[in-house]
């Protein structure tokens, strides 16, 4: 078999065999992005002059053992180009490595020179919003990656990355890895230092691993995980051994399905893949019991108060003086201002920015952001409720599977809609996991998304794998 074609564990084992090396590993992996990426257009500046992809020396103590890991256009890597996938920030190379990469490198990890593809500034769910142009989902090249880490999850579906980092602030791991058939991990907030990543909402964003298999996200958070001091949102909280839990069985968990996840608006293929992969966790010995999470309904307009006024905030930093783009012979430093940024930001960004400086402008202030916060501890207060009675929560991760590009990029509020069933674990900072689950009559990917209480990763990972292995949907491939 291809070495690509492998998980980074299996990977990892080969190494350890001799088998093979990382060298051998980086070469086959660039010869697959050469072949499969113009079709898929998962990473980003691969036809520039970029620094050639070397493999670190021999790494025989270190967990990963040199095998590469795909990283996503929004987290800082030294001397290597971080744009956001924006117009905004061409060019731009950071001084410093984020924290993630800094212990992916400790690790033994080699680090790809060029970044997986992004909505810009993670302000979307489509991979639509690139100054990069769209990433195609290897299932079918009409259909969307989902996103905002879409080129993470198209690169990892299309083996052109043996694992990948995502970064999630309302779905945008678990969303883009439903679509794409593979697994997508949201850790909880606070449990993956931020620091580095190019925020986009601060109290919502968060780090996390694409991958083939759950073995594989239960490794890679092993490395990521833990207490950062650069970072005053990290939680200084002992980091268990993830893989530790892999195998060990779900009889008698608790599961808990919320009746406003399967209501009107989520596709009946979708909700008919759900309710079997359900019947399989309760084959395998969970027990199931439908319940209410009344506050659902408010975590749309909840979500798109908050992150738009985050995000108006942290994007009022790119103006052109510093760094990135510039417009050419401004007449004076306002115009340069204003030419810059509406030369540069795309029209879903100008959206954001728009609706989040309106929100927190006097006079509205408290009508809106004030009151969303409120909201936002209502829905928090649902999900503690309901873990004093339950293990975990079951879901789909999206309410439709993938759909084709174009299909909603004029139509903002169905976009935002395609991450209905994800927000809430942002909003109320939980862990969660989207695993495959099956794949609709047109031949798309679904997803099965688990929520636990914070910090209770070793549960969600328990529960996916226990679900992956006895299914085969995790070892299907698209054809390319």
């Amino acid at each position: 078999m291809e070495l690509y074609k492998l998980t980074a564990r299996e990977l990892i084992e080969k190494i350890d065999k001799k088998e093979s090396n990382a060298g051998e590993i980086i070469s086959c992996l660039g010869k697959r992005i050469k072949e499969v990426d113009p079709k898929i257009n998962a990473y980003v500046r691969l036809s520039e002059p970029e620094p050639s992809i070397s493999a670190p020396g021999p790494q025989p103590s270190t967990p990963l053992r040199g095998v590469p890991v795909s990283i996503k256009d929004n987290i800082c890597t030294q001397g290597y180009k971080t744009e956001c996938s924006s117009k905004i920030l061409e060019g731009f190379t950071p001084p410093y490595d984020a924290t993630v990469i800094t212990k992916l490198k400790n690790a033994g990890a080699a680090i790809l020179p060029f970044k997986t593809n992004m909505d810009e500034f993670a302000f979307g769910s489509s991979t639509e919003n690139s100054c990069f142009g769209p990433t195609r989902n290897p299932w079918s090249l009409e259909a969307v990656a989902g996103g905002s880490s879409g080129g993470s999850a198209a690169a990892v579906a299309a083996d052109e990355a043996a694992w990948a980092l995502g970064s999630d602030t309302g779905g945008s791991i678990r969303q883009p890895a439903s679509f794409c058939g593979v697994v997508g991990l949201k850790p909880t907030y606070g449990r993956v230092s931020r620091y580095g990543l190019i925020a986009f909402a601060s109290s919502l964003d968060q780090i996390g691993p694409i991958t083939k298999d759950v073995a594989d996200s239960a490794s890679l958070l092993n490395v990521i995980a833990g207490y950062d001091h650069f970072d005053s949102t990290s939680i200084d909280k002992e980091v268990p051994d993830y893989t530790k839990v892999l195998g060990s069985g779900i009889k008698g968990i608790k599961i808990a399905l919320p009746e406003e996840y399967f209501v009107e608006g989520l596709d009946p293929e979708v909700k008919s893949i759900v309710e079997e992969a359900v019947d399989k966790l309760k084959s395998l010995g969970a027990e199931d019991k439908t319940v209410s999470l009344p506050h659902t309904q408010y975590s749309i307009p909840v979500y798109y108060i908050v992150a738009t006024a985050e995000a108006s905030s942290n994007l009022a930093r790119f103006d052109g003086v510093q760094y990135g783009h510039r417009c050419a012979k401004p007449q004076n430093l306002i115009q340069m201002y204003n030419k810059t940024r509406g030369e540069s930001f795309g029209q879903e960004a100008k959206r954001r920015i728009m609706l989040g400086t309106f929100v927190l402008s006097h006079g509205y202030y408290d009508a809106y952001y004030l009151r969303a916060l409120k909201v936002r501890t209502l829905i928090k207060n649902d999900f503690e409720k309901l873990f004093s009675e339950f293990d975990c929560v079951v879901t789909p991760t999206s309410p439709t599977a993938a759909f084709r590009i174009g299909e909603k990029i004029r139509d903002p509020l169905k976009m935002y809609l395609s991450d209905i069933y994800t927000i809430s674990a942002n909003l109320a900072g939980l862990p969660a996991i989207s695993v495959p689950c099956g794949f609709t009559k047109n031949g798309l990917p679904v997803g099965l998304q688990i929520l636990a209480k914070p910090f209770d990763e070793e549960m969600i990972l328990k529960v996916a794998h226990a679900y992956e292995q006895a299914t085969p949907w995790h070892k299907m491939k698209p054809k390319l």
